[in-house]
């Protein structure tokens, strides 16, 4: 099982996601307000995601609730690590990564132009110790660097749904996901496509299942 926590302002009573079930339950509270939802997964798959050529989209309800996993892990044993980092315009490639155990997430990029950016990288783990969640982004919401290339890494784990935007939702805003024909998804990394990504980033968001010997 892996916990999430909604506002309980905007919690279905119950809907059904191909293999995601979502039942209303009080997990948690939260800065006064009361937060619900678990989210069972019926199969060996986390969400199933929807199939776009090779490219592996969420619906905006989903990336909502990944990010809720990814900012409050309610009911995970583990608390998730939260690190702020600077992203450094230059042209340069730099990198950044944390461990979670055996689990590693790493973000490798390079931008041009304005000044440094603070950005976040969290990581959490469910419950079952099985999937890792990393999300990467800038917390202010929209990124005025001009990204050249991109890579967020899982290592020790397999990718399972990923998504990349360049705009993150602050402030009643949606998040914006980047073009089906920008960024590349694989079993190890989301990185951008050569000649097709438009050089704006602002979040990655990331699930990965433990390989069987980490378990």
């Amino acid at each position: 099982m892996v916990a999430l926590g909604l506002p309980e302002t905007e919690a279905p009573a119950l809907k059904q996601y191909n293999a995601l079930w979502l039942l209303q339950l009080p997990v948690a509270q939260s800065a006064g307000r009361g937060f619900f939802f678990c989210l069972f997964v019926s199969s060996s798959k986390m969400v199933a995601p929807r199939l776009l050529g090779n490219r592996r989209l969420w619906d905006s309800w989903t990336s909502f609730f990944l990010l809720q996993l990814l900012l409050s892990a309610v009911g995970a044993k583990q608390e998730p690590i939260t690190a702020d980092f600077d992203v450094r315009p230059g042209g340069m490639v730099h990198s950044y990564s944390q461990n979670l155990g055996e689990v590693t997430c790493a973000f490798t990029y390079a931008a041009q132009g304005g000044t440094n950016e603070h950005w976040e990288m969290i990581i959490g783990v469910s419950e079952d110790k099985r999937f890792i969640s990393c999300s990467v982004w800038r917390p202010q919401g929209k990124s005025y660097l001009f990204f050249t290339q991109f890579k967020a890494e899982m290592r020790g784990a397999k990718i399972q749904h990923a998504m990349a935007y360049s705009s993150a939702s602050v402030g009643g805003q949606d998040d914006v996901p980047l073009k089906e024909e920008e960024f590349l998804v694989t079993e190890q990394a989301v990185s951008h496509r050569e000649g097709k990504f438009h050089s704006e980033l602002s979040k990655l968001m990331i699930v990965a299942e433990k390989s069987h010997d980490e378990l």
